[in-house]
């Protein structure tokens, strides 16, 4: 009977180091990935600062395409300090791209009347999600487990 005690201990042991080795596996992954999307992203928004000093000029599609560089970036940031993704920052991000392609080089009068409709009739449903998310998350304020307040309270502690 010891000799069984003795191996389900063993196994308990090894289960939960190989569960902690997972948990570490999958934070250097995310933190892998977060430092190279925020690097890509910087690395676009050089190049496209770079091309438009080579320009001699910003149009308005360099100036909204450099504001989603700036909304990727943020959310990355976000998401590197808090492990949550901000739901708005991909509506901002959509918006602005809509944006775009309405101020797109060519001309709002080249485009047909329905695409104009469903452009702004888009972002319009966009920025009305931005809104109930908002609003939600003013009078819904966001659940915490129980384990987050223990780790929360741990922390605090030391």
């Amino acid at each position: 009977m010891a000799r069984i005690n003795d191996t389900g201990v063993k196994l308990d042991t090894i289960e939960r180091h190989a569960e902690n080795y997972g948990h570490h596996m999958v934070d250097l992954f995310q933190f892998t990935a977060l430092f190279v999307i925020g690097g890509t992203i910087v690395w676009s928004g050089v190049n496209t600062y770079a091309g438009m000093i080579a320009k001699g000029a910003a149009s308005i599609d360099d100036i909204l395409l450099l504001f989603i560089f700036l909304e990727l970036g943020a959310m990355v940031g976000i998401y590197f300090k808090t492990s949550q993704l901000p739901v708005q920052f991909l509506l901002y991000v959509a918006i602005t791209v809509m944006t775009r392609s309405l101020a797109s080089t060519l001309s709002v009068s080249d485009m047909p009347d329905t695409r104009i409709l469903a452009i702004t009739g888009g972002t319009l449903i966009l920025a009305l999600c931005v809104w109930i998310l908002r609003h939600a998350s003013w009078k819904f304020p966001p659940f915490i487990s129980r384990t987050e307040m223990d780790d929360a309270a741990k922390s605090k502690q030391d």
